[in-house]
């Protein structure tokens, strides 16, 4: 389907406060086909999230039919990032948008922070704000591929949250967002569930799939890494069993990111890894489409209203102009650049146990290796198609890209 990242509120606002120079040179950098890594795929968050300057809705408060709906806010810094970024992606961009919490009017804490659950009294309200935010950015010339339900639902944050059982979650869809969708006009755009870790990923989605009436409205899965913050094995087998039990429903990531900011830490070799080690597991185990987290921040991880500040590929100093390139920028970039929409995943199967492998066949008949070596030992391999094969040679901690 695609690899990309988060357009947010932080990584817009930290884009323009950067030089007109290093404005393209991120723009190339993440969306040229040829001079860039190719990103495809984007997220946006739907009004505000952690990584706002603070937080904000597109309607008044208590205005339940939604009449003074507005995306006044996004116009300063998100919309025109957002349309940069399609214009670089070579017009066009998949894009879709995700809620952190409905306005705190529509809640049972009062807050859009720290949790609480959307009064059922507003669950009509709630689903025609999604249809406002499409077709609103559609009137910006920004075309919406789809929503997500709820980002973290099972998460109760400082930040930005909102908690919906996995039957909370269902009934909404089934009862309310979907069949607004419809009314609406909406129809062909696509709903994701779950939109959280792979820990619950199998049990929630059996809860949303085995309803027929819910079943409907969804096209797919999403999901984050958060389960693990330690960096090892992460659960991909649940993404697997999914799979195997919903192969109809595609698996889509749609973010993560390594670790909290340190900027001691740009140069650490195990984030990057993260990234290779989580993309080729996800993929082999039925993922079809990777969306990082935000593709900018700035000097201090942010900017984030509540300090949960974190890493993003590219960092810009806005004190400096200078741009910090993480590795996990180029490992990435070895999936993102190479890896088509439309490709299909063939088998590949590593022989040496320090080598991760995956392996696409793109739409032009190109074939796709990627290999990774996380050990601090070489390992020299074959690559072996069909009884011939060459001799390569895996550096430690490396990765590569094989295309023929």
């Amino acid at each position: 389907m695609g690899i990309g990242g988060a357009l947010t509120d932080a990584s817009a606002e930290t884009f323009y406060k950067l030089p007109k120079d290093k404005q393209q040179e991120i723009l190339t950098a993440y969306f040229d086909k040829e001079k860039g890594i190719g990103y495809t795929l984007a997220r946006t968050n739907i009004h505000s999230c952690d990584f706002s300057s603070g937080s904000y809705t597109y309607v008044d408060s208590n205005d339940a039919e939604l009449k003074s709906f507005t995306l006044e806010h996004d116009r300063q810094y998100k919309i025109p990032f957002i349309k940069e970024a399609i214009a670089a992606a070579g017009g066009k961009l998949t894009l879709y948008g995700s809620p952190w919490s409905p306005p705190a009017w529509m809640k049972t804490n009062n807050n859009m922070l720290r949790g609480g659950k959307l009064k059922p009294e507003f669950y009509d309200s709630w689903a025609l704000y999604f249809t406002k935010f499409i077709k609103e950015f559609e009137k910006e010339n920004i075309p919406v591929w789809g929503i997500s339900i709820q980002n973290e639902p099972m998460a109760t944050q400082t930040w930005e949250s909102c908690i919906f059982t996995a039957e909370e979650e269902r009934d909404f869809l089934k009862n309310h967002l979907g069949p607004t969708m419809e009314r609406e006009g909406l129809k062909d755009k696509k709903i994701i569930a779950w939109d959280h870790n792979r820990d619950l990923i199998y049990q929630r989605t059996q809860t949303y799939l085995d309803d027929p009436d819910a079943a409907k409205y969804i096209w797919g899965i999403g999901f984050h890494w958060y389960e693990d913050w330690s960096g090892g094995d992460q659960m991909f087998d649940n993404v697997r069993r999914v799979y195997e039990a919903f192969p109809d429903k595609p698996l889509l990531f749609t973010e993560g990111t390594p670790a909290s900011f340190d900027s001691s830490r740009y140069n650490d070799w195990k984030m990057g890894e993260r990234y290779g080690r989580s993309m080729i597991n996800d993929f082999n185990n039925g993922m079809v489409g990777f969306t990082d987290w935000n593709v900018l921040l700035d000097e201090t991880g942010g900017p984030n209203h509540v300090k949960n500040f974190c890493f993003a590929p590219i960092h810009g100093d806005t004190r400096t102009g200078q741009l910090h390139y993480t590795n996990s920028y180029y490992y990435i970039g070895h999936f993102s650049k190479f890896i088509k929409p439309g490709a299909k995943r063939i088998a590949a199967a590593a022989s040496r146990s320090q080598l991760l492998t995956t392996a696409f066949r793109n739409e032009d008949g190109t074939t796709v290796v990627i290999v990774m070596n996380q050990t601090g030992k070489e390992a020299p391999y074959f690559l072996w198609i069909n009884g011939e094969a060459v001799t390569l040679n895996a550096k430690s901690h490396s990765i590569s890209t094989i295309i023929f």
